[in-house]
């Protein structure tokens, strides 16, 4: 499976240089302005949701996961607090480093939680479940369906994927936002259907278990929830 390598490079280059800085801040605790706290209280109700998805099913503690797209390790540290074995991957290392740099200072020294470097078409391993947590929104539709074969064929279990949904609202707002364009602004962003996303999964053996929706001003995410049939 080959995914388009200028959107990939774009996603890289980007994370590992100044995209590195404004989403390190979004992320945690850095200082930031109105609509990046905005989208720093989003992201966060997404991580929220998916814990408390997890959570309810009560057999966290022991679970084998697979955190695709770390990032800082926003959902892959409390995962890995709740007893859960965490494998954590980002096509970016200055994410890598940092996730592992939180990952030590919250928890310590701990054999349930691996970070390491590796695109996403090239993981490997067999899991409970995936979770892919706003990622897709770096790449255009065809890739995003790859992905996503990719990733269910890792799991005989569950799947959680995070995206921007394609709406005419968010279409416009993505299309005023080229208007004000930034070198630490965001790679390219790509909207995906929902039909299309659950229709992947149920070509992949899956059903939808949960649906989830985060929406502020500027932070718009629908989260699936699937499992094996």
């Amino acid at each position: 499976m080959k995914i388009n390598t200028d959107d990939k490079t774009v996603v890289k280059d980007y994370f590992n240089a100044i995209g590195f800085d404004r989403w390190q801040n979004i992320y945690g605790n850095g200082k930031v302005n109105k609509v990046q706290e905005d989208i720093r209280f989003g992201h966060q109700q997404t991580i929220n949701t998916v814990l408390e998805w997890l959570k309810l099913d009560g057999n966290l503690s022991g679970l084998i996961i697979c955190d695709a797209g770390c990032g800082v390790g926003s959902l892959s540290i409390p995962l890995a607090k709740e007893g859960a074995i965490v494998s954590a991957s980002d096509i970016s290392e200055k994410m890598v480093t940092e996730a592992k740099r939180k990952a030590e200072n919250i928890l310590g020294k701990t054999n349930n939680i691996n970070f390491y470097v590796q695109d996403l078409e090239k993981l490997k391993g067999s899991f409970h479940t995936i979770i892919c947590l706003d990622v897709l929104i770096h790449y255009p539709t065809d890739n995003a369906a790859k992905m996503i074969n990719h990733l269910a064929s890792l799991t005989n279990c569950r799947i959680i994927l995070s995206f921007a949904p394609k709406t005419f609202y968010l279409t416009v707002l993505k299309k005023i936002g080229e208007f004000f364009p930034g070198p630490s602004k965001t790679t390219r962003a790509y909207q995906h259907s929902q039909d299309n996303i659950v229709q992947t999964l149920k070509q992949n053996g899956f059903k939808i278990q949960r649906k989830g929706m985060t929406s502020t001003k500027f932070y718009y995410s629908q989260i699936i929830e699937a499992i094996k049939e």
